[in-house]
């Protein structure tokens, strides 16, 4: 992958410094072919919108269109297209188009290939921007609504770029602003869980609908995109000279700093323009650019490149749209938003970067701590001590605290046997809950052990890897089809589910060996995807049980059995003494390549075991309460604070930390707003936003 030593990413045509301009005979085959490719995507645009306005739920169909285009049509036909085809169509047509030019744009100003709406997170601040707004009752008319996701998109943009950098080390992009558009999508969840009623519909709009009542939106929104739009192309030719590098385009006298803001505003507000008419639809500003400089590379600067990325934006979003339609036929397809298929196909587009991608060389070490001060005797001490009291406390407090307050003689009785139905009910329930909190957290915590050592990145985690959200699809897909499912066979279902990413992961990010960059982004690609595919189901199998959908979505231990935790109980019995007996193995694999090999290890045989381990962990774990994030990002990054890098010493402490962790989110979400409850999932987002932060601020030299 990029690094920042390598070579910048130029605008498509741009030449390098020192090399000279193309000759007349190739700026005339440049041009030519930009003709060919932008009659051909128009060709593709009228085809495509042609056959979108034949589908629908009512029974215009091809003929009836017609008639109506030549002047001939009935008044029912005309109420069905100026009532829901024509509105649905010019939407499309505008979010298309913005999101394919602000996704140039930023490719541009951040000078990498991977930069898009979502991956800088705008789609996510946007919509938590416009969901907050929600929440406060007020209906805000379509022009302020489009400001408040101009200000969330843009507070996420500059989040992402100032902690990756500027963007220029593509790993590192792709991994902060996955993160943060993770936390920024938890917030949103808790306020669409918490004010049901004020956020109603909000769901499925989230992943990207273009079901629209009128124009209303659209019609206000498209003069935004229209001037953005003008003002990005006129900006053409100096984010043609700030594509050859910061300093060589300050020795050409471009202001680049004022460049750079000016771009960002205009694809920000590009972006929140899309989002206030359809949502966050996925990865179309990712795709939109990749397929322009496919379809015609070297066709000139961004005067070409811009508008007809735009243009190849439309053919996504319609066709995606057509697809969805066309395969599930018109009246399911209004269940599934269309940014879900966008994203789908946004996922497989960010696996062909990924490995098109050079290596980025030997990749970073991860953290080892503050070894000389957490190894003295006396602090490992205090920190036994003190996590013996976790362990202890954090379960009791479980059992004590929720809707109803227990005492600690009514826990004496219960243990004894001697409460009565309706506090052994409680506490028999509560005892589940506790238990799925501290095992799945300990679980996640240990996977991240092994996931950030292997990976050699200190912001990976089995979540960003794509493993929690392949077991997420098939416990979901397990529950839909088998409603009555037990806990052995949704466990069995997550497993496989969590296999099948693992393979998948693994296998396309080896080429000629396992590069940890690459393997990151694909996991990434790969967690986008399984996502989408898990909104696809819940919005299929049950739409009207928006709850259900976020609860199993945002991690959750209601209804928890103790039944049910047998298979994650079994796997940390099993595979904690496996991976604490390699932790020398893990210790070597977080140094680099080359010295495990001088030492006699098989490095890829090694990391093959300790992955599919921590597969393992994390399948259980989502299978006993969702999926959950953050945990094992935050958990072993404590532990290596508190007793050095050494992992003989990290996974026992992770393990108890990440169990307290999940234990305490728990409790805390059962309590704080009782008898309503908060998933653990959310709270664990929130608690782990401000440390996320530290550890990408203290990180930003290292990773990438």
């Amino acid at each position: 992958m990029p690094t920042d030593h390598a070579r910048p990413v130029r605008a498509a045509g741009q030449p390098a410094a020192g090399v000279e301009p193309p000759s007349p005979l190739v700026r005339r085959t440049n041009s030519t072919r930009a003709g060919v490719v932008t009659v051909g995507t128009l060709a593709a645009i009228v085809v495509l919108a042609a056959v979108h306005l034949t589908q629908g739920t009512s029974s215009v169909d091809v003929f009836d269109v017609l008639k109506a285009v030549v002047g001939q049509g009935d008044p029912a036909t005309l109420a069905v297209l100026e009532g829901s085809r024509i509105p649905r169509l010019l939407t499309a047509l505008l979010v298309g188009l913005a999101l394919g030019v602000a996704g140039a744009g930023m490719q541009s100003v951040a000078r990498n290939p991977l930069a898009s709406p979502d991956t800088l997170a705008v789609n996510a601040g946007a919509h938590l921007a416009v969901v907050a707004a929600a929440v406060t009752g007020i209906a805000l008319p379509t022009v302020p609504a489009g400001a408040v996701a101009f200000l969330g998109g843009l507070a996420a943009a500059a989040a992402v770029l100032g902690m990756s950098g500027g963007g220029t080390a593509s790993p590192r992009l792709v991994l902060v602003g996955s993160a943060i558009a993770l936390t920024l999508h938890s917030a949103t969840i808790l306020l669409l869980l918490l004010f049901e009623q004020e956020t109603t519909g909000l769901f499925a709009w989230g992943s990207g609908s273009l079901t629209v009542s009128d124009l209303v939106a659209t019609q206000q929104m498209t003069p935004v995109v229209l001037v953005a739009l003008v003002a990005l192309i006129a900006m053409g030719p100096s984010l043609d000279v700030l594509a050859l590098g910061d300093d060589t385009a300050t020795v050409f006298g471009l202001r680049v700093r004022r460049t750079r803001i000016g771009a960002v505003l205009l694809t920000v507000a590009l972006t929140a323009a899309a989002v206030t008419v359809a949502g966050p639809v996925g990865f179309v500003g990712l795709c939109a650019p990749v397929i322009t400089r496919l379809l015609a590379p070297r066709i000139g600067g961004h005067r070409i490149t811009l508008p007809l990325s735009g243009l190849v934006g439309v053919v996504l979003v319609l066709g995606a749209d057509v697809a969805l339609r066309a395969a599930m036929g018109s009246a399911e397809a209004l269940r599934v938003p269309t940014g879900v298929v966008t994203t789908i196909l946004g996922a497989a587009v960010l696996v062909w970067l990924a490995r098109r991608g050079r290596s980025s060389g030997p990749a970073p070490s991860a953290p080892t701590g503050r070894v000389a001060v957490a190894g003295s005797r006396r602090r490992l001490i205090v920190t036994g001590v003190v996590l013996a009291v976790l362990l202890a406390v954090t379960p009791l407090l479980g059992l004590m605290l929720g809707d109803r307050l227990v005492l600690l003689g009514d826990l004496a009785n219960w243990l004894s046997g001697r409460t009565g139905p309706a506090l052994t009910f409680v506490l028999d329930q509560r005892l589940a809950r506790v238990a799925a909190a501290l095992t799945a957290g300990a679980a996640l915590a240990i996977a991240g052990c092994a996931v950030q050592s292997v990976s050699r990145n200190p912001l990976a985690e089995p979540g960003l890897l794509g493993i929690t959200a392949g077991a997420g699809i098939g416990a979901v897909t397990l529950i839909t089809a088998v409603p009555m499912a037990g806990a052995w066979h949704i466990a069995g279902a997550a497993g496989l589910g969590a296999a099948a990413a693992f393979a998948l992961v693994y296998g396309l990010a080896w080429r000629s060996g396992l590069d940890s960059d690459r393997l990151v982004i694909i996991g990434i690609a790969t967690w986008s995807g399984g996502m989408a595919v898990i909104t696809l189901l819940l919005v299929t199998s049950d739409p009207w049980n928006t709850a259900k959908a976020l609860t199993w979505l945002s991690g959750s231990t209601y209804g928890r059995t103790l039944e049910q935790l047998i298979p994650i109980a079994m796997a940390l019995a099993v595979l904690t003494p496996l991976l604490w007996s390699r932790h020398r193995e893990l210790d070597l694999h977080a140094l680099d390549d080359d010295t495990p090999r001088v030492l006699g290890l098989r490095v890829d045989r090694s990391r093959l075991l300790l992955l599919a381990a921590a597969g393992v962990l994390a399948a259980t774990a989502v299978s006993a309460i969702g999926v959950v994030g953050f945990v094992g990002l935050v958990a072993p990054h404590l532990a290596r604070s508190l007793v050095g890098g050494r992992h003989g010493r990290v996974i026992p402490v992770a393990a108890v930390l990440g169990a307290g962790l999940v234990s305490v989110a728990d409790t805390l979400g059962r309590t704080v707003i009782a008898p309503a409850q908060v998933p653990a999932g959310l709270v664990i987002a929130l608690i782990g936003t401000p440390y996320f932060v530290l550890v990408l601020w203290r990180t930003r030299s290292r990773v990438g």
